[in-house]
């Protein structure tokens, strides 16, 4: 279709440089392209089709400058990155735009992808309701899990490393999924490693593997994690705690993109997307010196932040039938569904252990119920008042108490084995020792109650 023939749909204000292809394609598809490259003071009118293009393959000062700038100015206007290998995403100032940005590309340009997006990026935006509804793995229908669903649309079609944070038993594996199944590497292998499960001695082995003979026991060449994941994505799940020395060569691997065998002496090429995970407060790792700060600014590039149950509202029901669906599906059992004082304990209840939390609640609720609907005794969990507070405020149990009652459950329930623990509540044996330290949890006056 000539460019002079096709419908008028909008105008792409490109920041940057665009190629005569990229330009001529726009045109023929009927959008009129502005190049704003060198200009500091763009003015611009927001609706109307007008969408933002973040051209950050160079990293222009000057249209940095201008793209803050008009960000600022028009907080509504959708704003499309593309991006390559030589951007420089560590200054704060692309950082900063990364951030305000609904779409990613890479170098080269995917003409047909972009034009999609453009349709998209000027389009209503879609209800609460239906924000995750092409994410399977994402249930609930609050602002918090739409914001998320958000941002993994954002950042998964792009090559940078990822940082996801919040608290035990949100659901950040899921989320590094998610991210690895909606880009370009979804064919490609996904690997999780739980760093604070790592046996200290053997952490460097485990991540970049070793040779034969590198040590006592190393009877055979051993592949890496990282190694293994080649191609595809690695989750460096609880990443805050790694041992100094390995975080000393996790920063050459994502500064270079090779790595060393235990024993050898011969760099590896290795392509893999890192994502890291971790519910510690890296920040204050590193102003006490357990993290190296060069690293976390490495993995800190694009942050996903998941949000605790007990700020996702409604979704504890949806999420609670879900567990109860699935449990069905797998074993025979009388429960189909949830009293309402039930529901309203649900809702009211912290949540501690989050979303891990309430699924083996509900697990073992569906075992324990006599009858059709589950009860709140079922659960074994505090009964919530008429009109109480959404938030739990007026809970008997505040969440520090429930927090308590987690770990001593948990604990029970594996016969007080510490690394079980960890591993059933996905947290490192140090965590363990470190919350029943904080909540005065004795283990040997526990075994005897």
């Amino acid at each position: 279709m000539d460019a002079k023939d096709a419908k008028p749909k909008g105008c792409v204000i490109w920041f940057g440089q665009p190629e005569a292809r990229e330009r001529s394609g726009l045109a023929e598809a009927g959008w009129h392209v502005r190049v704003a490259g060198t200009e500091t003071d763009v003015r611009v009118r927001e609706g109307g089709g007008v969408v933002a293009l973040a051209d950050l393959r160079r990293g222009d000062g000057c249209a940095l400058r201008a793209m803050r700038r008009l960000m600022a100015d028009c907080p509504a206007l959708p704003w499309i990155a593309l991006v390559s290998l030589d951007t420089p995403a560590r200054r704060p100032q692309v950082k900063r735009i990364l951030r305000g940005c609904r779409d990613f590309f890479n170098a080269p340009l995917d003409l047909p992808r972009l034009l999609a997006a453009l349709e998209r990026a000027d389009s209503v935006e879609p209800r609460e309701a239906e924000a995750a509804a092409d994410l399977p793995e994402m249930v609930g229908r609050s602002a918090a899990l739409a914001a998320v669903a958000a941002s993994l649309r954002k950042y998964a079609p792009i090559d940078l490393p990822v940082l996801i944070t919040g608290e035990t038993g949100v659901g950040k594996e899921v989320a590094a999924r998610v991210l690895h199944r909606l880009s370009t590497r979804a064919m490609q292998p996904f690997v999780a490693i739980n760093c604070g499960a790592l046996p200290p001695n053997l952490v460097q082995s485990e991540l970049f593997g070793h040779e034969r003979g590198a040590f006592t026991d190393a009877t055979a060449r051993r592949i890496g994690h990282i190694e293994s994941a080649a191609g595809g994505t690695i989750l460096l799940d609880e990443v805050g705690d790694l041992p100094l020395d390995a975080q000393t060569n996790l920063l050459r691997f994502l500064q270079e993109g090779v790595l060393q065998r235990v024993g050898s002496s011969r760099p590896i090429k290795v392509d893999v997307r890192v994502t890291a995970a971790t519910h510690l407060d890296l920040e204050h790792a590193v102003a006490a010196g357990r993290f190296r700060e060069d690293l976390y600014y490495r993995l800190n590039v694009l942050r996903l932040q998941i949000p605790p149950l007990r700020e996702r509202g409604d979704d504890v029901e949806l999420l609670a039938q879900r567990f109860l669906e699935r449990f069905r599906e797998r074993q025979t059992c009388a429960a189909r569904g949830f009293e309402r004082t039930a529901l309203r304990a649900m809702r009211q209840y912290g949540w501690p252990g989050n979303v891990r939390e309430l699924r083996n609640r509900v697990q073992r609720a569906a075992v324990m119920a006599e009858g059709a609907l589950i009860g709140v005794a079922d659960l074994a969990l505090p009964v919530a008042k008429e009109g109480g507070d959404p938030a739990g405020a007026s809970l008997v149990f505040h969440r520090a108490s429930a927090e308590r009652e987690a770990i001593a459950a948990c604990l029970r329930e594996c016969g007080f084995n510490i690394s079980e623990c960890a591993r059933r509540l996905r947290i490192s044996r140090v965590t363990v020792y470190r919350l029943c330290k904080k909540h005065r949890l004795e283990l040997q006056e526990l075994r005897t109650h």
